[in-house]
């Protein structure tokens, strides 16, 4: 009966922004657990295509990097093409690409607004529908496709930062997480989500270059590692999370959901 549950062995996976940090984490663990082929997006092809090169080598599937950049229509557009034409079906999407911007409230730009709002929600949405073709080809009742959206737990919680729009940004994402859940679920596409805490990436400069400062400041008393992380998206990907539709998991050592939300050992 549990045999194989969280097995990935055979599967067409597509990690956004999968050259480094939590994609980079994502992709390996689909391709330890079996994975045929992971591919993995970010603007930059040299780091891309390194990525792909050092996990082909380091695990039995095959990394392919399509050095695409998906902040606009046009770079949604090309990289669907470009899945379109070297898959018959997509059995998991991961909508990992994302962006931050931080500003003092009176200062706040628009780019800083546009830039994040456009590639944290609008990108996650429009890539879906354009890969929506390939995700019902995969999914059967007995072995749903998967859309994981990458969130954050800032949008869960409030962050001290005046990151506005990336805050307002994945709140949306969880959301619409839920959302489009709700439209998939009817074509055995599951759609959930993971909300990040602190790991070591280039968006959280403070856990990559001070991880045990940040660690003091988690209930687990570290940083998240590649195995967290990985551990999750394995569980979601495979047969083991078939059962969980539209829910966000926070990843984050505790910070969440086992913090108190005023200090102080209680209210007299």
């Amino acid at each position: 009966m549990f045999k194989d549950l969280f097995s990935l062995h055979g599967r067409v996976a597509l990690v956004t922004g999968g050259s480094r940090g939590i994609g980079k984490m994502i992709a390996s663990g689909f391709l330890s657990q079996g994975a045929a082929k992971v591919y993995i997006t970010a603007r930059k092809a040299g780091p891309c295509e390194a990525t792909a090169k050092e996990l082909t080598t380091e695990y039995g599937g095959e990394c392919i990097a399509l050095p695409i950049d998906i902040s606009t229509m046009a770079g949604i557009d090309m990289l669907a093409s470009e899945i379109r034409k070297r898959e018959p079906k997509l059995d998991i999407l991961v909508n990992n690409a994302g962006a931050a911007w931080g500003a003092d409230f009176d200062e706040f730009p628009e780019s800083g607004w546009d830039k994040v709002m456009n590639l944290n929600v609008k990108t996650p949405f429009f890539l879906t529908k354009a890969l929506a073709g390939l995700l019902r080809a995969a999914a059967t009742a007995e072995k749903p496709a998967k859309v994981i959206n990458i969130a954050s737990i800032d949008g869960i919680f409030v962050n001290p930062l005046e990151t506005y729009s990336y805050a307002a940004s994945k709140s949306g994402l969880i959301h619409l997480t839920r959302r489009m859940a709700v439209k998939l679920i009817g074509d055995h596409i599951v759609v959930t989500a993971i909300a990040p805490g602190p790991f070591k990436s280039d968006m959280n400069k403070a856990a990559r270059d001070n991880a045990d400062e940040v660690a003091t400041r988690v209930p687990s008393g570290r940083i998240g590692t590649d195995e967290d992380m990985a551990g999750a998206a394995i569980y979601l990907a495979s047969r083991a999370g078939d059962y969980v539709v539209g829910a966000t998991i926070a990843v984050d050592g505790g910070i969440v959901y086992a913090n108190p939300g005023i200090k102080g050992d209680g209210w007299e």
